[in-house]
């Protein structure tokens, strides 16, 4: 009888069954990144706001089809949908328009 230990394929892989997404928040007409953008990701209502620099990432997410929506005080609200793919970061970056 032989006996096999450390089975490689049996051990946990952690945070590759997971995916995430990132990206930046800028003015549609003058490609200004806009900090402080309210950014919520459905399914799950997460939410976080831009950096100085227009950034947001949201990571460890489900695989699956997420829709991202953002609002800023002067300018239209954007959606965009986008799908968390397994070990990778997939960028999503929205422009908002001002409002007139």
């Amino acid at each position: 009888m032989t006996l096999l230990y450390g089975c490689m394929a049996c051990e946990p892989t952690e945070k590759t069954n997971y995916g995430a997404i990132y990206g930046i928040v800028s003015d549609v007409e003058t490609g200004e990144q806009l900090p402080n953008a309210a950014v919520v990701l459905s399914p799950g209502g997460t939410s976080q706001m831009t950096g100085n620099d227009g950034r947001f990432e949201f990571n460890e997410l489900e695989i699956r089809q997420y829709t991202i929506t953002v609002q800023k005080d002067g300018y239209s609200t954007n959606r965009k949908t986008i799908t968390a793919i397994v070990g990778e970061s997939v960028e999503a970056n929205i422009p908002l328009k001002k409002r007139i």
